[in-house]
């Protein structure tokens, strides 16, 4: 049986290695960004380009995307189904709320385009690694149409069920991500202030039931000071966003998540939207004058 062939559009901090995952494990592929630089070295591995969204769906079994907006999406959208035929499929990696997707696939259904949500979850590192982690959500005969290419981005591959239930968990999953950072942070300046060695501190607490995957990931670049998680203020914002609506939609009073989104406003209007989300720490170190600097640790994660 002969593989499906795919477009992909955005090639950014996650879809650039996203994409070249599924060159890796030799699929066909034509890619398009905004900005063509983006391009080069997925062209190097074997990609084609693709002159716009619709060059990018046109002849093609599916069509991913992963972009940083719900309108980036819907304009992303609306040039793939100018050249999608009839039961291509639209793959969306981006992570949007559960009503902008269902709002979305029916744009892409009125055209015959079915649509699968595959956001990714772990970070950019595991990301270039073949081993972030992908949650999908759409019709099981599509999820099985397009199991081996899901597979190929990444390590574990959940399918959570109809379209709008990954929307759901990624958002979650964020929401849990975003807290534990600003937690992080809190406990790593009691151990300064305690005059703890944090080389030590971070260890040990990485060793204990007090650990967590941002702790052993994150917690890394807010010691060596660089924060480069990939990942902005806007875009935390958005998440949470999402989350406290979900929380009004489902009567669940999510006191934690509301407290850590003003935290991230704060964060936002010291340093910008395009800051790093890590950044948030250093809300912290500025109000009291002492960073959390620790010799041995990465720039960035690899």
């Amino acid at each position: 049986m002969e593989r499906p062939r795919y477009g992909f559009v955005g090639l950014g901090n996650l879809g650039g290695h996203l994409a070249a995952r599924l060159i890796a494990k030799g699929f066909d592929l034509a890619v398009h960004d905004r900005d063509p630089a983006l391009a080069e070295r997925l062209l190097a591995l074997g990609a084609t380009w693709a002159a716009d969204p619709a060059a990018a769906a046109r002849g093609r079994d599916g069509i991913f995307t992963c972009l940083p907006s719900p309108a980036a999406s819907e304009a992303v959208l609306a040039g793939i189904l100018e050249g999608a035929a009839p039961g291509t499929t639209w793959i969306e990696c981006s992570t949007l709320g559960r009503d902008d997707i269902l709002r979305l696939a029916a744009l892409a259904a009125a055209r015959g385009i079915g649509t699968l949500e595959a956001p990714v979850t772990g970070g950019v590192h595991l990301a270039s690694r073949g081993e972030i982690t992908v949650l999908a959500g759409g019709d099981e005969d599509l999820f099985a149409r397009h199991e081996a290419a899901l597979r190929a981005m990444g390590g574990q591959l959940f399918h959570m069920g109809p379209l709008g239930s990954a929307a759901v968990i990624k958002v979650i999953t964020n929401m849990l991500a975003f807290i534990h950072l600003v937690a992080d942070g809190e406990a790593l300046m009691l151990a300064k202030r305690a005059g703890l060695d944090l080389g030590q501190a971070w260890a040990a607490i990485a060793a204990s039931s007090g650990t967590s995957f941002v702790h052993e990931t994150e917690g890394q670049l807010i010691l060596s000071g660089s924060y480069d998680i990939a990942f902005t203020m806007d875009l935390a914002l958005k998440d949470l966003g999402f989350a406290l609506g979900f929380g009004k939609e489902f009567g669940v009073p999510l006191d934690l998540a509301t407290r850590v989104a003003a935290t991230f406003e704060a964060g936002r209007a010291a340093y910008g939207g395009s800051a790093q989300s890590t950044q948030i720490v250093k809300l912290l170190e500025d109000r009291l004058g002492t960073d959390l600097r620790a010799a041995g640790f990465p720039a960035r994660l690899e």
